[in-house]
């Protein structure tokens, strides 16, 4: 969820129209670059919905795989958003919902780490 309305966000403030990669990858899906930049976000957001309901909740073998790999990518989402801020001086679209992108992705990588330690899981 915290990826849905960080998607929303950078939509509304139009990262497309300010950040080269955006712009390019939305190309890639419309000519319209704020609708190729809705069709990515809703897949993205579709995809990690998709990851959470189906692998992680079947306990996939891979389902850890992917659970750390979008804790990682929300994290450096979230890092990219201020540091692009940051050297921006001010706002950059996706810099409002950014800390919530890193809370979630770091209490995400804490699960994860928390439950792969042998006290966790009952060995010393």
């Amino acid at each position: 969820m915290a990826q849905a309305a960080h998607s929303v966000e950078e939509y509304a403030t139009g990262l497309y129209a300010v950040f080269p990669p955006a712009r390019f990858a939305s190309s890639l899906v419309s000519r319209d670059p704020a609708t190729g930049f809705a069709v990515l976000n809703a897949a993205i957001v579709g995809f990690g919905l998709w990851c959470w309901a189906v692998p992680v909740r079947a306990q996939w073998p891979s389902a850890r795989g992917i659970a750390v790999g979008w804790a990682v990518v929300e994290l450096a989402n979230g890092t990219v958003h201020l540091l692009l801020a940051a050297a921006n001086g001010g706002y950059f679209p996706g810099a409002a919902t950014a800390p919530l992108l890193l809370a979630c992705g770091g209490w995400l990588a804490l699960q994860l780490y928390g439950s792969s330690s042998p006290a966790r899981r009952g060995r010393s």
